[in-house]
Formats: C-alpha cells, structure tokens, sequence
C-alpha cells in the first residue's frame, strides 16, 4: 500500500433535483383560543383573534392554514366541557395538524396536568405547541419543566381568583348586598333597578299549586293540572317535570325570603358541587322581596311534604326518610336470594282475572335458569306477615333492640373519627406549600440545576393533591355522618313509637329495624334485625 490520498471523483448534482428538494414541506399550523362569556365581547372578541391567527398564519410562506378553533365562554380549567379543543385534538391525532398556536399556556389550560397531559401527547405525535406570551414551544424535551412552572402558576392564579370571588359573595351576603338571581324563578322577573318584580299570572299560578298541594294533590296530580290548562313552564315549553314542581314548593324565595350558599364547589379543578350541610356558612335574609305565598302557607306545605314522605302504606308508594332511603318499598334492598345472592324484585302477577303482588329473584327475572336454578316465588301477603311475625319476636325486648341498631348504625361514623389530619390542618398545609411553590419559582429563573427544581415542583404539586383530596374526602365524611345521625334519630323514634305487636304492614318499621330478608325456601325466610340478631320465620300459606 502506498500513502498516497485516494483518488475522488465529485458527481456533480442534477440541477432539476437540486431545485425540487429546496422546497420544504409547508406546515398545517392551526390557532386555538378561548373567548369571552359576554355575548358582545365574546363576537368581537373571536373576530378580533380570528383575525390575528389568520393574518398571521397566511403571512407566513412556510405555513398553511389548519383550522382556528375556540371554545367560548368556557373555563381552561379542564378540558371536558372544550368540544373545540378536544376537536383540535382528535385532528392532531389524525395528522391533520403540524402545529398549534395559542396565546398563552393560560389560555391553553389552567390545570397543570392537562396541560402537561395534551402537550405530552402532542410530543409524541410529531405536534408541537407555539406559547406565544412565553415565547415556548412544546416539541424540545428541555421545555416540560417551563411549561410546568407556567401551566402551575396559571392554576395557581385560578384558584386564587375563585378564592377571592367566592370570598367577595360572602362580604357582599354577609351585609346583604349580594345580587340573587331569579334566572328561571317561576313568577318572579327583576326590574331596572335589579330588584324582584312578581309577574301577576305566574304568581297566581305558584299560590294555586300550594293551595292544591296543601289540600292533597300529589306531585303528578298537579303536573296533570298544570298540563291540562296548558299553562308553560318559566321555559315556555309545555312538559311539566316532578322535580320542577317540587322546586316551587320547597323555594323560601317564594315566602320572600332568600337562603344563599346552599351548595358549594369543592375545588376549582373538578368543580363537584355538593349540598352545604354545615361545612360552610350560610346567609339567610328574611323578607328580601314580595312575597307569592304567606310564610304560614310555605311552612305548612313544608309539613305537608314531611308528612307525606313518612307515610307508612307501601300501596302508596310512600318513601320513608328520602335522606336515607330511595327505593319504593323496604324490601326492595333487603330480601336476597338464598340461593344465587341476587336481590328479588316486586312484580305483580294475575290470575283469573285477579291481580295481586308477589317478589322473584332478579337473576331468574332477567336470565332465567342460567345462574339461579330453584329460587321460589313469593306472594307479598304471607312474606309481609312472616317479617311482622320477625319483628314482633325481636319488639318483645325494645331497649335491647333499640341499643343494637344504636351500635349497627354508629359504626357508620367510624370513617369520621379516623381522619389524621383536620380541615384546618390541611388549609395550613396548604398554604405553606404554596408560599414553598412562590419562593421554589422565584429562585428556579436563575437556577442551573433544573432538574432538581423540576423534581421539587412534581413533590409540591403531588403533596397538594393528596391533601386537597383529603380535604374532600373529609368534607364528604362530614356529610356522611350527618346523614348517619339523622338516620339513628329516625331509628330510635321508630321504634319507640312503634307498639309492641304489629299487626298490620309498617314499612318505616321494616327500614328501621330489618337489616336483612334471605328466602331460603318456598316455606321459610331468615329476617336478619339490625345488630346482627336472626330470626327464622315460616310462611303461612
């Protein structure tokens, strides 16, 4: 071998090729924004961005047009309720879409693990995220950590901004300035001045509703009344519902008074709102407006409602404590199968022209033999008599009964009395952590270890999740034990008011006493009472 350099021989390129692979692929570059809930700002608003996107868009020789999408009026808090955005996306998925402007990472979410979710996902498919405002786009790895620390600032400013709105009602109902609205209020319009204004037809209306409620009619008696006269719904549609009749004779508005924070949202994030139960306080403000209804009226159909929901005659489809129990009848959930486990279901059977009740397993209702081969049926009649049967057995000892469904129903409050760490404590927690996120963020600009602050970041944020779920999970425990201590009271005053011997069908007797009912044969039931006493009882046929 010599050392002589190799010879090279340069192909010179064809220059038709050459001017082919200089032109680059144009980008599908889509905008998404969010506008305004105003109805005004909202139309200039997105004119005004669409405007932006599209001159800035169609100015730009290596881009091409793909979409704007806006989602109008809606929080950036989460993304289920984004139809636009989630369309975005569902196209990005498809390879319909290169790249996406938007404003701000505020704009795109204010929840940190959306934010970190979509981009993430976006990354994978090739698609980046152009953040104008700062200056970030999503697609080089090293960009998590800003879009963390942004995406959790914007959260954060989310939170604090409900926190002060919510603290803003408060000091405004606390001096009874806050407005009530009487949106969809049946009788009611607000005048000029934002005040209360009875609309006469309605009014008469609302005060004939508890005029009938008062005398007897049910709920379905009056949606007929209503329906027959053709009268409209504050909607003006036609359909009266049970539920929207209920809400005119339940609303202190229509005794002139006004009730505020009735129900609250737990967090900014998941925005759940739950019935305020005493978690949080509550502001009444007697005589706010003219009245539809005398207060006298209002609280005897209150009474009236209180005394139809104890009505003891299942042929009534009563339900007894609408706090604790939804189904038709007691034994809906409690009389199982011996065999299979299932629950048995109430059907009516005729015969000879003569319609009475009996109870079958669910399982052979709704599969035949498959899973449950010899379930019996049961006629209503000798099983209701065999449950008193039970039942006088066990009212033969009252206080002994009475201290064992006092124990069975305590141990409900168990969950409350295990909780580690108080509301307060939790509150406290979390605003240290958030002055440890502040001073964390302010030190992280000029920081060289990026990745230590970014695993200081994911430790803050994890720690305020588990106590802001514990924080719910507290505040759903407080509401549980109301609900728990409600139903003892119920208990003890069922059956202190309850005789010795039942001879007829009681069903509040039935909630408050029988835990269980197990049909082992076509003869026999084992009644369970509650506290763990079981009784074996025949059926007289």
């Amino acid at each position: 071998m010599t050392d002589e350099k190799p010879r090279v021989i340069i192909i010179p390129p064809k220059p038709e090729l050459q001017q082919t692979t200089a032109v680059t692929k144009q980008l599908r570059v889509a905008a998404y924004c969010r506008v305004s809930t105003k109805e005004e700002e909202q139309a200039s608003s997105y004119e005004a961005q669409y405007e932006y996107y599209t001159d800035k868009i169609m100015s730009n020789k290596e881009w091409t047009m793909a979409g704007i999408f806006a989602d109008e009026g809606i929080t950036g808090t989460s993304t289920k309720k984004r139809t636009e955005f989630l369309r975005m996306i569902r196209l990005c998925k498809q390879k319909k879409i290169d790249l996406i402007l938007t404003k701000s990472i505020q704009r795109f979410a204010r929840n940190t693990l959306d934010c970190i979710n979509y981009t993430r996902i976006l990354r994978q498919l090739g698609i980046g995220v152009l953040f104008e405002k700062e200056n970030i786009n999503s697609l080089p790895p090293d960009s998590e950590f800003m879009i963390t620390m942004y995406g959790a600032m914007a959260q954060s400013e989310s939170e604090s901004i409900s926190g002060n709105i919510r603290r803003g009602r408060q000091m405004h109902a606390k001096v009874g300035t806050l407005k009530v609205p009487c949106y969809r209020l049946y009788g009611y319009e607000k005048d000029t001045e934002g005040k209360f204004r009875v609309i006469p037809e309605q009014a008469e209306i609302v005060r004939e509703l508890y005029k009938r409620y008062e005398s007897g009619a049910s709920l379905r008696n009056l949606q007929d009344w209503l329906e027959e006269n053709q009268i409209k719904t504050v909607l003006g549609e036609s359909k009266w519902t049970a539920t929207s009749i209920k809400s005119i004779l339940t609303n202190e508005k229509y005794c002139g008074d006004v009730l505020l924070q009735k129900t609250f949202r737990t967090d900014v994030i998941s925005k759940k709102v739950i019935k305020n139960v005493g978690q949080m306080a509550q502001y009444y403000m007697p005589d706010h407006h003219e009245a539809i209804v005398s207060r006298e009226q209002y609280n005897a159909v209150k009474a009236e409602m209180a005394r139809r929901s104890a009505l003891r005659s299942p042929s009534k489809a009563a339900v007894t404590g609408r706090s604790c129990y939804t189904s038709k009848y007691a034994l809906s959930d409690r009389i199982v199968c011996g065999e299979c486990g299932t629950l048995y279901r109430r059907c009516t059977w005729t015969s000879r022209g003569r319609k009475y009740p009996v109870w079958r397993c669910t399982s052979r209702l709704n599969y035949g033999t498959k899973y449950c081969h010899d379930s019996p049926t049961i006629k209503e009649e000798p099983l209701q008599n065999a449950i008193l049967a039970a039942i006088n057995s066990a009212m033969s000892n009252k206080p002994a009964l009475l201290d064992l469904i006092k124990n069975a129903v305590s141990v409900e409050l168990l969950p409350v009395q295990g909780q580690s760490m108080s509301l307060a404590d939790i509150e406290r927690h979390l605003e240290q952590l958030d002055e440890q996120f502040q001073r964390l963020l302010a030190e992280a600009i000029d920081a060289e270890d990026k990745e230590a602050c970014n695993a200081q970041f994911a430790e803050i944020l994890s720690e305020q999740t588990t106590l802001k779920k514990q924080k719910e999970e507290i505040l759903q425990s407080s509401m549980d034990a109301d609900r728990v201590c409600a139903k003892m009271k119920q208990a003890e005053e069922a059956i202190e008011n309850t005789v010795s011997t039942i001879t007829e069908w009681n069903e509040n007797a039935v909630r408050q006493i029988v835990e269980r009912v197990t049909v082992l044969s076509a003869d026999e039931v084992l009644v369970r009472i509650r506290g763990g006493a079981e009784i074996k009882q025949r059926l007289e046929r």
